[in-house]
């Protein structure tokens, strides 16, 4: 499979394709192993963002580019890394998986793994042509706390799992800066919120029920509060936080929400999006004067769904709930149950508990936190990736590209359900999807 990457000894040389939030995620865990892996190369059109990453990482200013296309690699003459890691704007990771696929690089893919069926038919048959090691950013599999209910999952001590209910809390105001005033308010320019935001929820679920497969969906939701008609009366005409009367009392003020933070001293995630290089009070003064983080939420021009209910029957006649909602306190802190014939699972991203019914015995794990991300799945994803690409297997990733897509299906059959208001029949939606009809 692939190209062999030289000794075993050596550190696996990467390219990083995209330097902002999820890019600069990922290659942390090469600061921290760096005898397992480093970045030899980079692409990222935002100069001081770009220059920033380099020195971060220790990169050739020579394998620093402004943009990453089949063009460069063939300019350049040979392969710059054993493997890529692309972490660009949804919409084009078609394109680059494709290129880099038939230079034959190995690719971990930020998620999702595109925006249409179309473009995940394309990146299945480029990786499966290629032959190549792929990654996809479903990174809450890769946590020390989700890995540790799989193996709950996996060894039957509960019995059969029926049912699981599950929620992603998106966050107030997280909701408002990444799919109200950000690269994902709008379906056109990027995918429905479902698929940006909650596609490796539907992965995870799709994983825990796995080797059952999803024969019927359905989905309600909506944009329920983000709109004009929703505007409190007190702030007027004001378009912008800056120039408002009500700011101050409103959850969603840009001036709490990046201004207020870059005065503290948080310069990272949520301010970093808005600038190239580092933010401070100068340059986000300025991006929330004239860029749209500074729009009022009310009068933005978003379209994506800001709630939404997913039903999932699978063949085995087990059943999932998955409820996607902006409107909460907790940021991305998933709430599970899972629901088995002789037990339960209960957890909250940090802590679960075991019941077991025949024993009455019930068992609180608190599974260590490396930092990073979503729990320690970025890191563990990395990390799982580097191995894969070590040792050319696969199946340490415990998905293939395959997998991945009929996941991603799951997502757009019920977004179709949620469109058409029908229950989606699963088979004859990948059927016809893969048909081209």
């Amino acid at each position: 499979m692939g190209v062999q990457t030289g000794r075993p000894s050596e550190p696996i040389t990467i390219a990083v394709v995209g330097c902002g939030q999820r890019g600069n995620a990922y290659a942390r865990y090469t600061l921290r192993e760096p005898a397992k892996c480093r970045i030899v190369a980079i692409a990222e059109p935002r100069s001081k963002t770009r220059a920033l990453f380099a020195s971060q990482y220790g990169v050739d200013s020579s394998l620093s580019f402004h943009k990453a296309s089949a063009e460069t690699i063939q300019t350049v003459g040979k392969r710059l890394a054993d493997a890529v890691l692309i972490a660009v704007q949804d919409h084009m990771h078609a394109e680059l998986v494709g290129a880099f696929a038939a230079q034959g690089y190995d690719i971990l893919c930020e998620k999702p793994m595109a925006t249409s069926i179309e473009h995940c038919l394309q990146i299945e048959a480029a990786v499966k042509k290629a032959d190549i090691i792929f990654g996809m950013g479903h990174v809450l599999r890769y946590s020390p706390y989700t890995r540790a209910i799989t193996d709950v999952v996996r060894s039957g001590q509960l019995g059969q799992l029926v049912n699981a209910q599950h929620i992603e809390p998106v966050g107030h105001w997280h909701f408002a800066h990444s799919y109200v005033r950000g690269s994902w308010s709008k379906e056109a320019e990027s995918s429905f919120s479902l698929m940006t935001k909650s596609c490796h929820d539907i992965d995870i679920l799709c994983h825990w029920l796995s080797p059952d497969t999803p024969v019927h969906v359905s989905s309600f939701g909506g944009l329920q509060h983000f709109r004009k008609s929703s505007k409190p009366a007190e702030a007027g005409d004001a378009t912008r936080c800056l120039d408002c009367t009500y700011e101050a009392q409103c959850p969603y003020s840009a001036k709490k929400v990046y201004l207020d933070r870059v005065a503290s001293g948080q310069v990272g995630w949520p301010a970093s999006p808005l600038v190239d290089g580092i933010p401070d009070i100068e340059n986000i003064t300025n991006a929330l004067q004239n860029g749209p983080y500074g729009k009022c939420v009310y009068e933005s021009d978003n379209d994506v769904c800001d709630h939404q209910v997913v039903n999932i029957q699978y063949a085995s006649g087990a059943t999932v709930s998955f409820t996607m909602i902006a409107y909460t306190t907790l940021i991305c802190q998933r709430q599970t149950r899972l629901h088995f014939t002789h037990g339960e699972v209960t957890g909250d991203m940090n802590t679960f508990t075991v019941t077991d019914f025949r024993t009455g015995q019930k068992t609180v794990h608190r599974p260590p936190s490396e930092g990073g991300g979503h729990g320690g799945g970025d890191l563990g994803l990395m990390r799982t990736f580097v191995e894969a690409v070590r040792t050319r297997q696969q199946e340490l990733l415990g998905t293939d590209v395959t997998d991945v897509l009929k996941s991603h299906l799951a997502v757009f059959a019920a977004e179709h359900s949620r469109k058409t208001r029908t229950v989606v029949d699963c088979v004859e939606f990948e059927n016809a999807a893969r048909s081209g009809s």
